[in-house]
């Protein structure tokens, strides 16, 4: 397939190859290039001829050698130089399916492709890869992959994921891991589906394959309040939490024992929902599940804590308003009180929002919403500036979910809003009003 280059970045090997927006890449060392899987693999040789088709039709070959992980420095129409891949699964806890109608377009869009799960961190399910899907991931060494493995067990996996291609997984994962391919796990919870003893067999089977398995994470699954014509499903209790945090633990403090890390994490979702304390930092491994919300709350714990005391000595008075959902409120409330007690003029209120377009039951703030945050906190004195998660923007943009933008949400509230990444240092720069 042939990929256009849409941007050529300055000073780079495409800039002196001559290079131009427009032009097509049609082949590297003789081979075709379907996607950014064979580019990438094609590209790590040291001795390089590219086939091009110029913007001005023209086919010319181009010759070079570079070092052996060199980027061309191109950016091409598609980041997958190909389509996406589509999911061909109908999972009974899917969260795209209790969306609720006139959303754009794109938050429908079910992704399963194993080249996302490579370059982006998505997670898939592995069902649409055919033998020779498999065989390619083996050959251009794609690791480590990011499996939604939910159970081990093929006959529930097919229930749960409604494809019967879903009982090929543990097969599948024995021939990445017999030839040396990583891979990180996440289960998500769904209660009288794949809890208590179903979940205890499906972590024994991953910690048989622990030397390929860097990590398994243990999610609740997400409930909106537009779950129309579903599989009915059974929301995760505080029982339900307590049992499966102990689940977890248990092997958890067997693999430290063993292999010398806790392999298995339960979400920050799941501690909060069983009313346990978030386990400290160290215990998170290197966060290698963060993503998943695994391990987020200790990582800015210690972060933002870190961050304070390289603050200055003494700040002017200032008011800010940290809007967040529920399961962050008593994290965020812990961190005003924190910079507080060190500058005694500054004053961070804490705006605990309510998720009424998906439901009470989803209580991240990344899935927050601006109808939400308008309507709560209309003609609220916000004080100097509010902060929210960028977690609740579309990457790279101002975005809301439900597409009201940070400009209309400012306009509305009559206030400067600030986005903050998921890290205590620049949390901790949003609220303050300075750099560290």
């Amino acid at each position: 397939m042939a990929a256009r280059i849409t941007k050529v970045y300055e000073n780079s090997i495409a800039a002196e190859l001559g290079l131009e927006p427009g032009d097509v890449l049609l082949a590297v060392n003789g081979e075709e290039v379907h996607d950014v899987l064979d580019y990438r693999y094609l590209m790590n040789d040291e001795e390089i001829v590219l086939k091009i088709q110029t913007l001005q039709g023209e086919v010319v070959e181009l010759d070079f050698e570079k070092d052996a992980y060199d980027d061309l420095g191109v950016e091409f129409e598609s980041g997958l130089m190909d389509k996406a891949q589509r999911c061909a699964n109908a999972c009974v806890f899917c969260f795209i399916d209790q969306l609720p109608p006139g959303m754009r377009d794109s938050l429908y869009f079910k992704d399963d492709d194993t080249r996302m799960s490579f370059f982006q961190g998505n997670y898939v399910t592995l069902t649409n890869l055919k033998d020779a899907d498999i065989d390619r991931l083996i050959r251009l060494r794609v690791s480590p992959i990011n499996i939604s493995v939910h159970t081990m067990n093929p006959e529930l996996r097919v229930k749960m994921l409604k494809n019967p291609r879903a009982a090929k997984l543990p097969d599948i994962m024995r021939r990445f891991a017999e030839n040396g391919l990583m891979m990180n796990c996440q289960i998500v919870l769904c209660p009288e589906y794949n809890d208590g003893d179903e979940l205890r067999s499906t972590l024994e089977g991953l910690y048989g394959l622990r030397d390929s398995v860097i990590s398994v994470s243990v999610v609740p699954l997400g409930l909106t309040a537009h779950r129309k014509g579903l599989t009915p499903m059974t929301p995760v209790s505080t029982e339900k939490a307590v049992e499966t945090v102990k689940i977890v633990e248990e092997l958890q403090d067997r693999a430290r024992k063993e292999i010398g890390r806790g392999f298995v994490y339960a979400a920050d979702e799941l501690y909060i929902k069983a009313g346990l304390p978030i386990p400290e930092g160290e215990s998170y491994d290197g966060y290698p599940q963060i993503e998943n919300g695994v391990g987020l709350i200790a990582s800015l714990k210690e972060e933002f804590a870190a961050a304070l005391r390289l603050g200055p000595a003494s700040l002017p008075d200032r008011r800010v308003t940290v809007i967040t959902g529920v399961a962050a409120g008593p994290l965020m409330e812990t961190f005003a009180a924190m910079v507080t007690e060190k500058y005694p003029g500054v004053t961070v209120d804490v705006a605990v929002i309510v998720n009424r377009f998906f439901g009470e039951s989803i209580t991240v703030a990344g899935l927050l919403c601006g109808c939400d945050i308008m309507e709560q906190l209309r003609g609220r004195d916000l004080g100097d500036a509010a902060v929210i998660s960028r977690d609740m923007l579309r990457d790279g943009t101002d975005v809301l979910l439900d597409d009201v933008t940070v400009p209309q949400l400012e306009a509305a509230l009559h206030v400067k809003i600030e986005a903050a990444d998921n890290d205590g240092f620049d949390l901790l720069e949003k609220i303050l009003g300075v750099s560290l």
